[in-house]
């Protein structure tokens, strides 16, 4: 590529140079033909022949000579490659230079390649270039950069740019790779001239003729002068910040000295004066440049630039030099090294000025000369912008749409500017050092320095944090491990988190970060951080020196810098920047030990968390608001949660509206600010505790800030109601930026809530790794917020309200010497103000107790912090001055330390837990010995205060035995001490005795509220540590047991204590298996000598006598008023001795029941007389009737278990005979309730004597049983009220009773037996009263079923008693079924249907009469009769009986047993001996039976009847009827009129159709008279058309007219095919079956009678049918007769024609004689005039079966 390219050039010039230029054309032809004769194979061989020959480069060294703008072109493309591939020969680089220098008048392209090709030039014969061609070379870019074409001229400028960087990189490899020598000359230097190689020399020369075009002065080397002051000094930053080792004193101290004679003091000279923003920029960038990188050579001279900086900042310069001089500061902020190094050369050197000094002091008068740019006021605000900023031609509408109205704005637009710093407006998008292309200076925002001043001060925290910490890590391996997590989660403050750039604004202030929930637990074992001062062997000892003398001299100045940032206008960004910077000074402050300056940056950071004017504002609200509810019954849940959940989240309230936002911000006035705290108190808050806790152990004194902050912001929210408050926006006008950040502060305002809350905790999690005297210093500091009133506190009704005036003047919250004001102290004030911040001492007390509980418990008390601080919770308790929910707090806290304490000791061994567990329950004592004390001032506040102290400590103490009381090895005699410490004893000079063991005074309680919390101990200790208790405690407990019985505050809480006789028993009896109690025992009335053996742990009889003392007072307890009280008593006596009654032997129970027993029931008689009295009220009658009832049952259920030991004794008889006497006097009271546990005592223990033979269990203790029953029914005495009393309980009791008597003497049993027991049976059954809600139609009442389950049992096999069976239970049949008059108004009266017993009975009837059937005495004495009579009355009834049952109906029940008692009677009547009037009546009945089954009353049947299958039933039942009494009803001894009444029903029955009125006194007669003869059925009735319906029972009609034609049938003819009776049957008993009295009757003379009495009711009932068709027929034509009329008449046709009737049934007709027809002569003119009828209306068929009718007639005629 170079041949062909040089090869084409020199061409192109031989031709171009022909007519003119001789020489050139000769020179290229040389050069060309010496080209031709080179045969390099590559680039390299090329440039290395063309480098030897030395004219090839002459004709482009002419050419440019020419100054022909082609030639030159020419010449300088073709030197470019040769300078490329380094052909040009050394020889020839001076005039290759001086051509190139020559052609730089050429055109823009030549200029350009000129100035590409000296870089090459220079790289490539650098050993070559230097000294006068060096200077040719950088000559050519000084005269093309004087052009005018920009871009040569920019391009020549970083061409020298380069050029000169090279020649200052040749001195490097220079100093790397020449040895010592080869000097070339001498520089000047502050010591003297040093000498320097060539590339030195070069450099050398070039700098200082740099600096000095600079200054404007001629150059000494170069040849140029027209160096622009900007591009010199951008040569000189270049160098100095590319190249900065070359100029240290120790290589090239020449180069220093121009830095320190030239450049520094021209630098401080130019700015000094006024240069243009150009210059500036490049002046204070060389500047910077300088202090950064050459500080160490120029020590004065770098004081005085920082001096003049500072100056300039200070002046009230152009707004961007001052940002000019901020941003250098910024970079050296930025550098703690720098920084550091800094304050060394000046403020650490004595003589020295104090630049860092003065430089922080300049910040705070920067930060306080405009305060409203940066929105300054009493608190942090946010930012506004301009809200005239953005307005164009459009903004005088615009303002009008936003202001709503049509009036002219007044203002100019000029007037609105920023208020405030904000990253929107208050930064940059290029620095100002940084605008080199600038040459007019940019607008700066006016914030835009406080900005810079920000980021300096939080530099400088940044770089000392970053420095210190490390170090402050303990050297030890387990710390070296850690120290990279340390650094993020040890002991730095974590609040301010560090942000992305691209994070969010509104999300900047974020508090809830993950390190502060992860760290919430890190504190175990963290080490006390070192103080980096101290170790003083450390190689950076004398950089932590440095820092700690920066703080000390410079804490006043950024303290007041921040302190002036922390009250103005800051967005979230620089806020959080703020607080993050305040914090970590006061931290690295506090870890090097420097009191005062952390001290003054605590307090500081404590009133931006908690201001003034707002706590002010809520001490005067606090003031004026009604006190508070206790706040004692709200449970705090989190670390600064106290008693009304302060900082908890759960009850947060939320902010008002938009509008009400809106108006709270309208201004920054105080009157309009919402007084209370904000996200960025908190977030100051929080920094405030984070430093505590990574202070902590190093805090000393200094924790009251802390503490003293926290207590303050606690009172605010409280007083607040932790309404989230607003940051106020600092502004009037528009912004929706800064509305939207306020509101997203607010919306932060809980989650910072929580981060406080976790930083709480975590703040006093760590006190658990501090020393023993730093954690009492922390325990101190929290023992000195509490307030100590100077007065007593008086009741909030009667203390006068509080007037502003009253309230104490706030001054500075704390002062930097650690001296802190008490907050409130004036008792004045209403009770929230110090009531809340003393609520917040004592749980933060309580809480940092509860941390450090290994701590208190493993060192002695004094040591530990264990007297400080349960004296200052019994101090405060106890103190009246108080006010009430303080002291109660403090009980609180007190018993949950203790509770705590008793948990964590459970892992010591027994003697140091023993003792750590009397020092507990002292505590517990020691709290309650001030409040009962005798002469302690008593006023109801005070009592009552008093009485809610001594219920916590209570309650406590059952908790402590709740968690720890199995582990309890001491302090029981304490624990019931306490438990003791409700009763106060009252004495009484003449306090009557109630019983023999009374007392001589009488026990109150202190307060009835104290009682249940005392009890719940006392009992936990009986149900679960009763084993634990030593033996001299039993004693107390018994009696503290009879205290809790004896108080008349609690009845529940006495009803409960009652069974603890019962556990304690339990316990007692559970240590021995068998109690030795004997008279002996029981000697003294007064319990003395069992109180000396219970006492007696040696006495063998010790256990026994304890329990026999507990009996005793238990006894005593069941003769108290309360009803509930004394039952309850008495059931756990008496579950007592049945439970361990095995334990006692026969001896032993006999001194039981004579003191005990029988004592209980006396006192019972005796109470139950006295307030029988009229006067006595009913309740207490009643009551006392039911201890009555609890005693009996009791008594019978322990006599009736242990009847085999009772039984035993000699003298068991006599003891029943005196317990049957209690028993015979409690029913003289005649009370049901009595009368019913008398007889189920009497029941149950006679229950028991039924297994095994029972020693002295004999005929006289049956006796005594049976006349206690036998002396009559119990009933109840009337009282006044006239209400029905419900005795079915006591009737039960009573038949129940009977059947374990009548058990014990059936043996010996009687009639009169019987009989006594039936009469009180029925009475039972007379006096029993309806029972609620019990319905006795399908199932007995409990009282019916046990009357008939006894019936049952009553034995038959005594003469008279089958009998006296039959009747009682027939009595019971009938009670159901009364007579018709007077059955509604019975039931509705007593509402008792006796339905369901009815049934039952009829079983029990039905059973008696089959089993005893031959007994003449059941028919002799009309048991039988009454049976049958009680039967019959459901039959009858039917469906006349209103109720229904859901089982069987209680008349086919009736007419199953009859037939069944029937069956096995009939046969009996004709064997046995009855008179003859017995039987007739038994007749008689019988029929009434056949009567009521065969007839219903169908008219109006009740609801769910099935009629046709009650009719099959009924027809069933007849044909089984039919068959017992037929043809016995005809014999001679039944009545004539029975036999009629028969017949006659029959007939009746068997009407189908409803008859016409007519015939009506033919069938049922005229006025109940008989009916008529058949003479009137001849006589034709009036026709009729109306059809009547047939019957509901047509079928049992079909039988009635079927019985009535059997009962005429000549029986000594074949029997018709319908019946057939075969004898023998129970109809037909068997000739030799006769009984004496009767003479026996063949069956024909009984068919004979029967036929007689049924032959008129057949031709009757014939003659109906007939005469209704032949008087209704022809009214219808030819129209059929209808279905059943029809089917009715052809049935009675050919019944008719078949009969052959009995020829005595029927008197024989006048001149006609016949045998078995004769009933169809009687018919014969209604047969004739049917048939006339049937043939007139055309009807065959019956015209043919009245024609065979009269054919059979015809027949009997000899026709």
């Amino acid at each position: 590529m170079t041949t062909q390219l040089l090869s084409s050039e020199l061409t192109n010039l031989i031709q171009e140079s022909k007519r003119k230029h001789n020489d050139l054309r000769q020179a290229a032809e040389k050069s060309l033909e010496e080209l031709k004769g080179i045969r390099a194979a590559n680039e390299a061989q090329l440039a290395a022949e063309l480098s030897q020959r030395v004219n090839f480069v002459n004709p482009f060294v002419i050419a440019c000579g020419t100054r022909n703008a082609k030639f030159t072109g020419i010449a300088i493309v073709c030197l470019s490659r040769l300078i490329l591939v380094t052909a040009l020969p050394r020889s020839k680089l001076s005039p290759v230079l001086e051509a190139l220098r020559e052609a730089t008048s050429a055109g823009l392209d030549v200029q350009l390649k000129i100035l590409q090709a000296l870089p090459t030039l220079l790289q490539n014969y650098s050993k070559e270039i230097q000294g006068d061609l060096l200077v040719t070379a950088l000559n050519i870019c000084f005269i093309l950069q004087t052009t005018k074409n920009g871009i040569v001229n920019n391009t020549s400028a970083a061409t020298l740019q380069q050029l000169v960087m090279t020649v200052f990189e040749k001195i490097a490899a220079e100093d790397k790779s020449a040895p010592d020598g080869n000097f070339v000359g001498v520089a000047p230097t502050g010591d003297g001239d040093v000498q320097l190689r060539a590339a030195s020399m070069d450099a050398y020369r070039i700098f200082q003729d740099i600096c000095l075009m600079t200054e404007n002065q001629r150059p000494e080397y170069l040849r140029f002068t027209g160096l622009p002051q900007t591009f010199g000094l951008e040569l000189i930053e270049s160098v100095l910040s590319q190249h900065a080792p070359i100029f240290t004193n120790s290589q090239h101290p020449e180069q220093a000295h121009i830095l320190r004679t030239r450049v520094m003091p021209f630098v401080i000279k130019a700015l000094s004066g006024k240069p243009n923003f150009a210059i500036s920029v490049r002046l204070v960038r060389i500047l910077y440049t300088l202090l950064r990188k050459h500080l160490e050579i120029l020590p004065s001279e770098g004081g005085e630039a920082l001096d003049t900086l500072t100056q300039l900042l200070d002046q009230d310069a152009a707004a961007w030099k001052r940002a000019l001089c901020m941003e250098v500061f910024r970079g050296i902020f930025s550098e703690p090294p720098l920084l550091r190094r800094i304050f060394t050369l000046y403020d650490a050197k004595k003589g020295e000025k104090p630049v860092l000094k003065n430089l922080t002091a300049t910040f705070v008068r920067v930060s306080t000369e405009k305060p409203q740019v940066i929105g300054l006021g009493h608190q942090s605000t946010i930012p506004v912008a301009n809200p005239y900023a953005n307005m164009g031609g459009s903004s005088d509408q615009a303002m009008l749409e936003a202001s709503g109205v049509t009036g002219i704005i007044s203002g100019s637009v000029s007037e609105g500017h920023n208020t405030g710093i904000s990253s929107q407006w208050s930064t940059v998008r290029v620095a100002c050092i940084d605008q080199l292309d600038k040459t007019e200076p940019p607008s700066v925002p006016e914030s835009y320095v406080y900005a810079l001043t920000l980021s300096c001060i939080t530099s400088l925290s940044e770089g000392l944090a970053k420095f210190i910490l490390p170090l402050t890590v303990p050297p030890d391996s387990r710390a070296r491990k850690r120290s990279a997590k340390q650094l993020e989660t040890g002991r730095e403050s974590p609040a301010p988190t560090e942000d992305d750039s691209n994070t969010p604004k509104t999300t900047v202030e974020r508090t809830a970060t993950t390190n502060s929930i992860e760290r919430s637990g890190s504190f175990k074992k963290n080490p006390v951080p070192l103080n980096p001062l101290a170790v003083k062997d450390h190689p950076l000892h004398a950089e932590v020196k440095t820092c700690a003398a920066i703080i000390d001299e410079c804490w006043p100045a950024i303290l007041a810098t921040c302190s002036t940032f922390l009250n103005a206008a800051l967005d979230s960004e620089y806020y959080h920047a703020l607080v993050r910077a305040f914090q970590k000074f006061a931290h690295v402050a506090g870890l090097l030990h420097l009191a005062t300056p952390r001290d003054a940056f605590l307090t500081t950071l404590g009133k931006a968390a908690v201001p003034p004017n707002v706590f002010t504002a809520c001490l005067n609200t606090g003031a004026s608001k009604p006190s508070v509810s206790s706040p004692t019954s709200e449970t705090p849940n989190s670390i600064l949660s106290n008693a009304r959940g302060l900082l908890s989240v759960d009850t947060l309230v939320t902010p008002v509206g938009a509008a009400g936002e809106r108006q709270r911000q309208a201004s920054m006035d105080a009157n309009t600010v919402p007084q209370t705290l904000n996200t960025r108190n908190l977030l100051c808050l929080r920094a405030l505790l984070n430093l505590g806790i990574a202070l902590g152990p190093t805090l000393s004194s200094s924790w009251s800030i802390i503490l003293e902050t926290l207590q303050q912001a606690d009172f605010v929210l409280f007083t607040t109601g932790k309404s989230p408050g607003r940051t106020p926006i600092a502004g009037k006008g528009p912004d929706p930026k800064a509305e939207n950040e306020a509101a997203s502060l607010l919306a932060n305002f809980n989650t910072e809530i929580r981060a406080v809350e976790t930083a709480a905790s975590r703040l006093f999690e760590s006190t658990v790794d501090f020393p023993n005297g730093a954690f009492v210093e922390v325990v101190d500091a929290i023992c000195n917020l509490l307030d100590q009133p100077s007065e007593p506190a008086s009741e909030p009704s009667s203390r006068p309200q509080s007037s502003p005036s009253l309230t104490p003047p706030i001054q500075g919250l704390r002062t930097p010497s650690g001296q802190h004001r008490r907050l409130i102290s004036v008792s004045s004030i209403a009770p929230t103000g110090p009531s809340q911040e003393d609520q917040f001492a004592l749980a933060k007390i309580g809480e940092i107790a509860t941390i450090n509980i290994e701590r208190l418990l493993s060192y002695p008390p004094d040591v530990s912090g264990w007297t400080r601080i349960t004296t200052e919770l019994i101090n405060v308790l106890s103190s009246v001055t108080f006010l009430t929910q303080i002291r109660t707090r403090a009980a609180e806290i007190l018993v949950h330390l203790v509770l705590d304490a008793a948990k964590a000791v459970g892992g010591f061994d027994d003697e140091t837990r023993s003792r750590v567990q009397l020092r507990l329950l002292e505590a517990l004592r020691d709290s309650l010995l001030p409040l009962q004390t005798e002469d302690r001032a008593v006023s109801v506040a005070t009592h009552s205060t008093d009485i809610d102290i001594h219920k916590i400590i209570l309650e406590g103490l059952k908790s402590l035995l709740d968690d720890s009381g199995d582990a309890l090895l001491s302090g029981w005699e304490i624990t019931f001490e306490i438990i003791g410490s409700i009763f106060v004893p009252r004495r009484f000079g003449n306090d009557g005795a109630r019983d023999g063991g009374s007392q001589s005074f009488t026990l109150t309680t202190r307060s009835a509220k104290l009682i249940r919390s005392a009890f719940n101990s006392l009992q936990l200790i009986c149900s679960d540590f009763l084993g634990s208790l030593p033996k001299s405690c039993f004693l107390i407990l018994v009696d503290t047991l009879y205290k809790f019985c004896s108080q008349d505050d609690d009845l529940n809480i006495a009803l409960t204590t009652v069974t603890f006789f019962w556990v304690l028993s339990d316990f007692l009896s559970g240590r021995s298996k068998l109690l030795p109690i004997t008279d002996s025992l029981v000697d003294d009335p007064d319990g003395v000598s069992l109180v000396e053996k219970a006492s007696n742990a040696e006495d063998a009889s010790s256990d026994a006598a304890l329990w026999m003392l507990l009996l005793l007072r238990l006894t005593t307890v069941t003769t108290d008023q309360r009803l509930d009280l004394r039952n309850s008593a008495i059931h756990t006596l008496l579950r007592i001795f049945d439970a361990y009654g095995d334990k006692l032997g026969p001896e032993a129970w006999a001194v039981c029941i004579k003191s005990v027993i029988f004592k209980l029931l006396s006192s019972i008689e005796k109470e139950l007389e006295d307030v029988s009295k009229s006067d006595i009220d009913e309740k207490v009658r009643f009551d006392w009737h039911d201890t009555a009832v609890v005693v009996l049952n009791g008594i019978s259920s322990l006599l009736a278990n242990y009847l085999d030991v009772l039984t035993v004794h000699p003298t068991f008889n006599s003891y029943w005979q005196q317990l049957l006497g209690h028993f015979a006097s409690l029913l003289d009271f005649q009370v049901l309730e009595i009368s019913t546990a008398t007889f189920k005592a009497l029941t149950q223990m006679l229950s028991h004597s039924q297994s095994g033979t029972k020693q002295n269990f004999n005929k006289t203790t049956i006796d005594l049983a049976w006349d206690l029953w036998s002396r009559g029914v119990p009933v109840s005495k009337t009282g006044n009220s006239g209400k029905i009393t419900d005795n079915q309980n006591c009737l039960l009791a009573y038949v129940a009773a009977l059947r374990d008597v009548y058990r014990l003497i059936q043996v010996n049993l009687t009639v009169d037996h019987i009989r006594r027991m039936l009469t009180l049976l029925r009475e039972v059954m007379q006096l029993a009263t309806p029972g609620a809600y019990v319905a006795d139609i399908d199932h007995v009442t409990p009282l019916q079923g046990q009357v008939l389950e006894v019936i049952k049992l009553l034995r038959t096999d005594l003469p008279g008693a089958p009998s006296a069976l039959i009747s009682q239970t027939s009595e019971f049949i009938s009670l159901a079924f009364l007579e018709e008059h007077g059955m509604s108004s019975q039931r509705n009266a007593q509402k008792r249907t006796y339905v369901a017993m009815s049934k039952a009975s009829m079983s029990i009837l039905q059973t008696l009469i089959v089993n005893h059937a031959s007994d003449v005495n059941i028919y002799s004495d009309g048991a039988f009769l009454t049976a049958l009579t009680a039967l019959s009355r459901p039959i009858v009834l039917k469906y006349r009986f209103p109720i229904i049952t859901k089982t069987e109906q209680p008349w086919k029940l009736s007419t199953t047993s009859a037939l069944v008692i029937l069956e096995a009677t009939l046969p009996q009547l004709h064997k046995l001996d009855i008179s003859r009037s017995i039987l007739q009546e038994i007749w008689e009945m019988i029929v009434t039976i056949a009567n009521g089954i065969i007839s219903a009353d169908c008219d109006a049947p009740p609801d769910r009847v099935n009629i046709a299958e009650d009719q099959d039933f009924d027809i069933s039942s007849f044909l089984k009827l039919r068959e017992l009494i037929i043809p016995s009803l005809g014999a001679e001894v039944v009545a004539d009129k029975t036999r009629k009444v028969f017949a006659e029903n029959l007939f009746r029955m068997s009407i189908i159709h409803t008859p016409a009125p007519a015939e009506s006194s033919i069938i049922y007669g005229s006025n109940g008279g008989d009916i008529i003869g058949l003479s009137d059925l001849y006589k034709p009735r009036r026709g009729r058309t109306i059809d009547p319906p047939p019957t509901k029972r047509e079928k049992m009609c079909y039988i009635c007219v079927d019985e009535l034609f059997a009962l005429i049938t000549n029986h000594n003819e074949a029997s018709t095919p319908h019946i057939t009776v075969q004898p023998p049957t129970p109809a037909f008993p068997p000739p030799n079956a006769s009984a004496a009295n009767l003479p026996f009757e063949a069956p024909h003379a009984l068919h004979v009678r029967l036929a007689r009495t049924a032959a008129p009711y057949l031709i009757l009932r014939a003659a109906l049918t007939l005469r209704a068709y032949i008087a209704d027929q022809p009214l219808r034509g030819r129209m059929p007769q209808p279905l059943s009329q029809r089917k009715e008449l052809a049935r009675m046709l050919e019944r008719l024609v078949e009969l052959k009737s009995e020829p005595e049934a029927i008197p024989d007709t006048p001149n006609v004689e016949s045998e078995s027809r004769k009933h169809l002569l009687r018919l014969y003119p209604l047969l004739v005039s049917a048939t006339s009828v049937a043939g007139t209306s055309g009807d065959e068929g019956v015209l043919k079966l009245l024609t065979k009718a009269l054919e059979v007639v015809g027949s009997e005629l000899g026709v």
